[in-house]
């Protein structure tokens, strides 16, 4: 890899000190970087790419690989990140180990790892209204004031469950240590190929999470209740939201795209669980 295209949060690095050593040092190994600084809102918005790119380098969160992923994944061109946030569970190094890191891109000391990813068909009074893709997770849950709502869950055209509930997580392994774990569902190891059903919150002492594989076909159904007007929000990754109305449908399959994450880490799945999660004491 030798052609890149550097994406950085225009809250991040401001003097763009750590930006310019970095595009500075790839052009010094003979290559070439293109610096692009975008704001949250612009990070989901198609992007423009230079003719030739081996890789786009993220400089951010798991927030801002996940908007990347969406802005190109039509393109297939791998992506890695350096950590400017929190958890960083997607980056793949530190600031302070960026040239180890250049080094072995251009060395092609990496291998890239192809992720599934979902896609949600939302479907009002039999019309379909959106459509749009999640490398972690799709979410329908509640908005508004605090209450239950009630969700109709089927696969393959067959019923599954009615969950009242805060809402239910519908997540691949990669998005299975983001809100599926909060919500008290499994980790899964990011190398298979399932889809995880995660209610929010149930009313109730059994409901739990469901393994499915991923040929499978979920549709979710917000239905009416009597009672009180539902309010509910369909959310890609935690970043698009969109309301759904009582009797609006959204499907959820495998997506037929995949995201390209590139690894250089050694350590393996469970090393990183442990390091991230902070539960491990040696």
């Amino acid at each position: 890899m030798k052609h890149f295209l550097i994406i950085k949060l225009s809250d991040k690095d401001k003097d763009n000190t750590f930006t310019d050593y970095v595009k500075n040092y790839i052009e010094e190994l003979g290559g070439s970087a293109l610096i692009l600084s975008r704001t949250l809102e612009q990070m989901s918005e198609p992007l423009s790419l230079p003719e030739y790119c081996d890789c786009i380098m993220v400089l951010g969160g798991d927030g801002s690989i996940l908007r990347t992923v969406r802005a190109v994944y039509l393109k297939n061109i791998p992506i890695v990140g350096v950590n400017f946030g929190n958890l960083g569970y997607l980056t793949q190094t530190e600031p302070d180990d960026i040239k180890q890191l250049i080094d072995r891109l251009f060395s092609d000391d990496i291998s890239i790892e192809a992720r599934m990813m979902l896609e949600g068909t939302m479907y009002h009074k039999g019309r379909q209204v959106h459509k749009e893709i999640a490398l972690n997770d799709i979410v329908v849950g509640r908005s508004g004031i605090c209450r239950i709502i009630r969700l109709r869950i089927l696969v393959n055209g067959e019923l599954l469950n009615v969950y009242d509930a805060d809402g239910v997580v519908i997540s691949t392994p990669t998005g299975s240590t983001a809100y599926n774990l909060s919500a008290g569902g499994p980790v899964v190891c990011p190398k298979t190929n399932i889809i995880v059903v995660t209610p929010i919150s149930p009313h109730s002492l059994s409901a739990r999470s469901v393994i499915l594989s991923d040929k499978d076909s979920i549709q979710i159904e917000v239905e009416k209740v009597r009672t009180m007007p539902e309010e509910a929000v369909a959310t890609f990754d935690g970043q698009i939201g969109k309301e759904m109305e009582p009797e609006d449908i959204i499907k959820i399959e495998r997506s037929p795209y995949n995201a390209s994450l590139v690894r250089v880490r050694k350590s393996s799945f469970y090393e990183v669980l442990r390091n991230k999660m902070g539960d491990y004491y040696p």
